[in-house]
């Protein structure tokens, strides 16, 4: 898939009443269709954010930043705990499909100037959302990131699919994320391949299979030993 595949998208509605972004070039959407609050509540935050053991401040790194959903739950789920949030994204959305997305009326309207915010950062560029929410983007490939050995605790790792992008998901890739890790992090994906998994293994992490959102079966937890 190249370059301006990725960027011909429409929204549409999945079945939580949440808004999505569906490529046009194929059958792929930003998020599931059985709800994307309900997928990213599901993964990053339950099985990514609160199982990460009492430790502040968090350094949280995201592999696709897209919508912006998961980086406004996990402001909105954080419970007071200092995050130092920095989202990779190489595909930014236009101001149009930020304006589409009803993420901010599902979940707290006070989120608004949060939310824009995120969206609104400039590039490489720290910025204190919340007292207690300091966030950075970058817009670049994952492959082109710079990511500074053992500092992140938490990683979410919510690129595009391996059907759609399977150079996102190499052992280099991977390695580049692990090595970027602090002792005892956790990696998050919704991804539960099997190669994907063995993938994960061979780099050193030890995976662990969770249940999925509806409609998927499995999500990999892995932590960095």
């Amino acid at each position: 898939m190249n370059d301006s595949d990725i960027v011909l998208r429409r929204t549409i509605l999945t079945e939580d009443g949440s808004s999505t972004l569906k490529l046009l070039c194929c059958n792929e959407q930003f998020h599931s269709l059985h709800g994307a609050i309900t997928e990213s509540e599901h993964i990053y935050i339950n099985a990514g954010l609160r199982a990460l053991p009492d430790r502040e401040p968090i350094n949280l790194l995201e592999v696709g930043l897209g919508t912006g959903l998961n980086a406004l739950l996990t402001l909105h789920r954080a419970c007071g705990r200092i995050i130092y949030y920095h989202a990779i994204e190489a595909y930014p959305l236009t101001t149009e499909e930020i304006q589409s997305l009803n993420y901010v009326e599902l979940i707290n309207p006070a989120l608004s100037e949060a939310f824009q915010a995120i969206h609104e950062v400039p590039a490489e560029e720290w910025k204190n959302i919340t007292p207690h929410f300091c966030f950075k983007k970058s817009f670049v490939r994952v492959e082109e990131a710079l990511l500074e050995a053992n500092r992140y605790d938490l990683v979410y790792f919510d690129a595009f699919s391996p059907d759609i992008q399977p150079e996102l998901w190499s052992e280099a890739i991977l390695k580049k994320c692990y090595h970027a890790m602090t002792h005892g992090a956790i990696l998050i994906t919704y991804c539960a391949k099997g190669w994907v998994k063995r993938t994960f293994r061979n780099i050193g992490f030890e995976l662990y299979s969770l249940p999925g959102p509806a409609g998927k079966r499995e999500i990999s937890r892995c932590i960095k030993i």
